[in-house]
Formats: structure tokens, sequence, C-alpha cells
């Protein structure tokens, strides 16, 4: 059994996974709206995108538009990311932090040698973190 995040986009779905890809690398499928059969993006929205997978290793990230009148954000929800090296836990999350809202610099804590909490440029809220060496 696995869990995969998904998270709704405003519009954007495109632009963030395109970003994400370039990040974090791996596969990116990304199905338009327009691309499935008897069902139609809403009035001038063409390019939206009915679902969006990047698989990473083992990981998948999901994602899609919501309808317009539909989207709410993100709300009380994360994506995290975790790696072994600090190095990586840094670029990744200066990456995901450009444009976008901190809320917790990347750090030392208890638990972890890097733990940070950040906002990125299309409102997705993520966490980043290191694995504490046993």
């Amino acid at each position: 059994m696995a869990f995969h995040p998904y998270v709704n986009f405003g519009g954007n779905c495109r632009e963030a996974f395109t970003r994400y890809h370039e990040i974090f690398g791996g596969d990116l499928n990304l199905l338009d709206w327009s691309d499935m059969p008897g069902d139609q993006p809403p009035p001038g929205k063409p390019d939206l995108i009915m679902h969006a997978a990047l698989q990473v290793g083992d990981g998948l990230l999901m994602g899609s538009d919501a309808e317009p009148d539909n989207f709410n954000g993100m709300n009380g929800a994360y994506v995290n990311f975790s790696t072994d090296d600090a190095a990586e836990a840094e670029r990744v999350y200066k990456e995901l932090v450009d444009g976008g809202q901190v809320f917790m610099p990347l750090s030392e804590t208890f638990f972890s040698p890097k733990f940070g909490m950040c906002a990125d440029r299309y409102g997705v809220n993520w966490m980043i973190n290191t694995w504490q060496a046993q």
C-alpha cells in the first residue's frame, strides 16, 4: 500500500508540474482536459490539466487544475520531501521557496539535521526533511 499526494491548482497546474519536474527530475505525464473524450475544459481555459503525474523513484506526486469555481487553494496539508542528503534538502528548499513563502527556515531540529516548511509560488505547502543518521 502507498499514499500519494494529489494537489489541485487554480489554472497553473502545467506551470507548477513543469517546475517540479525541473527541481526533482523523474518522469512527467500531463493530460489536458481538451484531450479527454467527451469532456471539455471551461470556456476560455483550453490548457487546463485534467491529470498530472510526476514519478520520481518510488515517489509519485499527482495533481490537476480544479474547475475555476471550485478552487480554494491548499489548506491544512503539506507535501513532504525527505532525503538523507542535507545538500539536496538545501537545494530543493531553495528552489521551492523561490517566489513563495517561508513558514520555517531550513535548519537543524531535534528530530532532523535539516527541516523546513514553505509554500511555493503556486501555493503548495511543502515540508523538507533529512533523515536522522542512525
